[in-house]
């Protein structure tokens, strides 16, 4: 394109006749006034500027510069003009040109946009907005003070269970009719477990595969966990601990099985969970040892049965309770390292309501 427009140039100081000889090439001395003649002469086909067009075709010896604007239309099939800031030269503008054969424009920010566009910084690992089992909050309960049981109804609506249940836990068990209770068939096994301190107490989560079978259902279990001092009393007795073993059916009905902690001698299911007690709140510990969960049972399998509740928010009823008859024991050193965790998480016992509860012979 450069010696094009060197050619253009050349030619345009020039003016001869098509039939002519060939042009001869203009001098350094070509002055302005030949290349504006050469401009007027092509004005059709330039930008809109001064120049106007002329009303009729000019007869005479063609302009060199509008034939070679014709034949290179005619060549190149494009739109060929004088540009009108560089006369003597032409500009050529294909038509097959579109918006995304343009040469692409890089956008620079302006130092304004570049002060203010930074990056925000991702949160450091360890930081969250609200850390689990926060102390406040709506809806957070307690064992003790504003959260406590006396107020659980009051913290969220969905715990209004907690305040207007009819059939609520614990209970102080007397006067149950003995009767020959159909056996609790105890389907457990060595399985993995983890241990988490859920801001309420320590909960071991279970593999599947345990169940229980009573009255015609079968329940699997899902968990157990301890509170301190047992929430259930015998006869107005309360132990020094109990471990509710959560059992869950197929069509999701809750059964507990309430095994009473009494103090003795060690107990090797209530060391294996302390063994894996996690460092902190709500971050489970995966053993890599297997749990027998029988072993936490008693000799004797006689019970006492009721219906009831959750003994935590939200308290649902329709619970089947089975508490075992006789105790289990752990030592002294045992019940402290839980009481140094939950010195106290019992509720009280609930009213009975009328409930009828059975024993077993």
């Amino acid at each position: 394109m450069v010696w094009l427009g060197a050619l253009l140039l050349a030619t345009a100081g020039a003016p001869t006749q098509a039939s002519g000889p060939t042009p001869q090439p203009a001098t350094a001395s070509a002055s302005a006034s030949s290349s504006a003649s050469a401009s007027a002469s092509v004005s059709a086909s330039a930008p809109a500027g001064n120049a106007q067009r002329p009303s009729a075709p000019r007869k005479g010896p063609q302009d060199p510069m509008e034939f070679l604007r014709e034949r290179l239309a005619a060549k190149l099939g494009n739109d060929a003009s004088l540009d009108s800031t560089h006369p003597g030269m032409i500009r050529v503008v294909n038509r097959g040109a579109t918006a995304a054969a343009a040469t692409p424009r890089v956008a620079v920010a302006s130092p304004s946009s570049q002060s203010t566009a930074r990056p925000t910084a991702a949160p450091r690992a360890g930081t969250a907005s609200s850390p689990p089992h926060a102390p406040a909050g709506p809806g957070h309960w307690d064992y003790q003070g504003a959260a406590g049981p006396d107020h659980w109804a009051e913290l969220n609506s969905d715990f209004a269970a907690c305040g207007r249940g009819s059939r609520q836990s614990p209970i102080d068990i007397r006067d149950g009719i003995r009767v020959d209770l159909e056996p609790i068939a105890f389907d457990y096994h060595p399985t993995g477990f983890r241990v988490i301190d859920n801001g309420h107490t320590v909960q071991v989560d279970l593999e599947p595969g345990n169940s229980i079978e009573v009255l015609g259902r079968r329940y699997a279990l899902q968990q157990f966990h301890f509170h301190k001092p047992s929430e259930e009393r015998i006869d107005g007795r309360q132990f020094a601990m109990v471990a509710h073993l959560v059992h869950k059916s197929a069509d999701g009905r809750l059964a507990v099985v309430a095994v009473l902690l009494e103090p003795g001698s060690a107990n090797a299911i209530v060391q294996a969970v302390w063994n894996n007690l996690p460092l902190e709140k709500g971050e489970p510990v995966v053993a890599r040892k297997s749990l027998e969960i029988a072993a936490l049972l008693p000799e004797d399998r006689g019970y006492y049965t009721y219906m009831g509740s959750l003994t935590t928010p939200p308290c649902s009823e329709g619970v089947l309770w089975m508490v075992m008859r006789q105790p289990v024991q752990l030592s002294a050193e045992q019940i402290a390292i839980f009481a140094r965790l939950y010195p106290m998480n019992a509720r009280p016992v609930q009213r009975l309501g009328g409930r009828l509860i059975k024993a077993s012979n």
